[in-house]
C-alpha cells in the first residue's frame, strides 16, 4: 500500500518538545502523570483510559510487537509457525518473526492496527522492527527491514495514526519521510543519539528513554538531549509508571 500523493495527511503530526511517559508493564496506566503524551500497551488497555487521557489534553500512542511473537498475547495462535524464528536473547516467551514474509504477518499486524484504530489511540509505537542485525534465524536483509518498516508506516498512515520508528539509527535517512517521530532507548550510555537529529531537524520529535541499570549519567544526557531537542526520561527497564524526568 503506498499513500497518493494527493492524500491529505489526516494523522496527528507531533512536534519538537513534547514531553512523555511509557508505560507499558505493571498496570493500570497512571493518568495523573504530568505528560503531554503517553506511550501504553495495546493489549492490557482499554477505551477508557484513552478517554480519560484524551479528556486530559493528553496523546496516546500503542506499544505493540512488530518483529518477535510474544507468547503471552492473546493473538499468539494466529501467527503462522513459519514465521517464527529463534528465541530472543534475554527476553523469556519471545521469538523473533520472519519480516521478510510480509504477507502472512499481515492479517495479524493489520488487525492490530485496526484494534489500536478502534481504540482511539493516535499513534504507534512499532517495537522490535531493528532485526536484521539480529540472530533471529532467517537470512533477513537490510533492505527486508526497510521494505517491512516502509509497509507498517503505510498501513500506519492509511488508518489515520501517526507511527514512530523505535531505535534502528541506521536507518535515518530511509526511513525518516515515513515515520512522524523516533523513540530511543539507551541512545545516550550507548553512544548514538546523534543520529537520530535528522528527526529533529525535520520538526519531528525524538522521545528518548535511558534505563537506570545501565551506570548512565542521567544528568549529562539531560543537558545533552537539552542541545539536541530530544524528549528524554529515565524508566526501570521493566516500564512501569516509575519516571523521572530532567531536572
Amino acid at each position: 500500500m503506498t499513500l497518493s500523493a494527493d492524500r491529505p495527511e489526516n494523522w496527528w503530526h507531533p512536534t519538537v518538545g513534547l514531553t512523555w511517559q511509557w508505560h507499558i508493564s505493571e498496570p493500570p496506566v497512571e493518568t495523573s502523570v504530568a505528560a503531554q503524551v503517553f506511550d501504553i500497551d495495546l493489549f492490557d488497555n482499554d477505551s477508557a483510559v484513552i478517554d480519560v487521557l484524551h479528556a486530559l489534553g493528553r496523546k496516546v500512542i500503542c506499544y505493540m510487537s512488530v518483529g518477535s511473537w510474544e507468547d503471552w498475547r492473546p493473538d499468539r495462535g494466529q501467527f503462522p509457525p513459519e514465521v517464527l524464528g529463534r528465541d530472543y536473547d534475554g527476553w523469556p516467551g519471545e521469538r523473533w518473526l520472519d519480516v521478510r514474509q510480509i504477507e502472512r504477518l499481515a492479517p495479524v499486524m493489520r488487525a492490530r492496527f485496526d484494534r489500536c484504530r478502534a481504540m482511539g489511540f493516535d499513534a504507534l509505537e512499532p517495537d522490535n522492527m531493528e532485526v536484521h542485525d539480529n540472530d533471529t534465524g532467517f537470512p533477513i536483509t537490510y533492505e527486508d527491514q526497510l521494505r517491512y518498516a516502509r509497509w507498517l508506516a503505510d498501513e500506519a498512515h492509511s488508518r489515520g495514526l501517526a507511527i514512530g520508528m523505535k531505535n534502528a539509527p541506521d536507518s535515518v535517512k530511509d526511513l525518516l519521510p515515513h515515520f512522524d517521530f523516533a523513540i530511543t532507548e539507551d541512545a545516550f550510555v550507548q553512544g548514538w543519539a546523534e543520529e537520530m537529529r535528522p528527526f529533529i531537524q525535520a520538526g519531528k520529535p525524538v522521545f528518548a528513554a535511558e534505563y537506570d541499570d545501565t551506570g548512565v549519567d542521567f544528568p549529562a544526557a539531560c543537558r545533552r538531549a537539552r542541545e539536541l531537542g530530544f524528549s528524554l526520561i529515565q524508566k526501570h527497564r521493566i516500564l512501569t509508571a516509575w519516571r523521572l524526568t530532567c531536572p
